[in-house]
């Protein structure tokens, strides 16, 4: 029995979802969404709840009832508020900069690296080691903060390089001294 999809989806006022079949079309304050979501799930609603329910009790249709819910949910949640992710930049000389509609980061290589802002979102940098990716699509949004993360990511020993705001470095320590006698 799926838990996650039979929690029921509330749509917040503002928010207007129109069903088609398969595709999906969530309509709110921060943009629209429209999705083909898969056929393993008939999806309901009623006024401004909405149920997502399996068609078969066969094991791939169970699997995708929670996939199903899920996906629907974050594209309620998108655009009525947005989704974030906030990286941070550790080390000397490091930093970002947007340049027109690329990400300029310069993280110890040679050359600077020229990130292109997907579309659709919006990157912002509040401090030249403070990034942060905004959307209405949680993937994308996900997606594109790990793109940026891959560019530098942290390194164990002094953690230089880009991380997630929150995320802890597990931290090796360096060459120590060995006394043999």
């Amino acid at each position: 029995m799926s838990r996650v999809g039979l929690k029921p989806i509330n749509v917040p006022s503002g928010v207007t979802v129109n069903l088609d079949g398969n595709v999906v079309t969530v309509k709110g304050p921060k943009g629209t969404i429209t999705r083909e979501l898969p056929a393993f799930c008939a999806i309901k609603q009623e006024g401004d709840v909405i149920k997502v329910s399996r068609l078969e009790e066969t094991r791939q249709h169970r699997q995708m009832h929670g996939l199903t819910r899920t996906l629907l949910d974050n594209m309620v949640l998108g655009v009525f508020e947005g989704f974030s992710k906030d990286l941070e930049i550790v080390g000397v000389g490091y930093k970002a900069e947007i340049k027109g509609d690329e990400l300029v980061l310069l993280l110890g290589y040679s050359h600077p690296i020229h990130f292109a802002i997907p579309e659709g979102l919006t990157i912002e940098t509040s401090s030249p080691t403070k990034i942060k990716v905004l959307g209405i699509e949680k993937d994308k949004v996900g997606q594109a903060a790990a793109d940026i993360r891959g560019f530098r990511p942290p390194e164990p020993y002094k953690g230089k390089g880009i991380k997630y705001a929150g995320e802890v470095i597990k931290r090796k320590a360096g060459k120590t001294a060995v006394s043999g006698s």
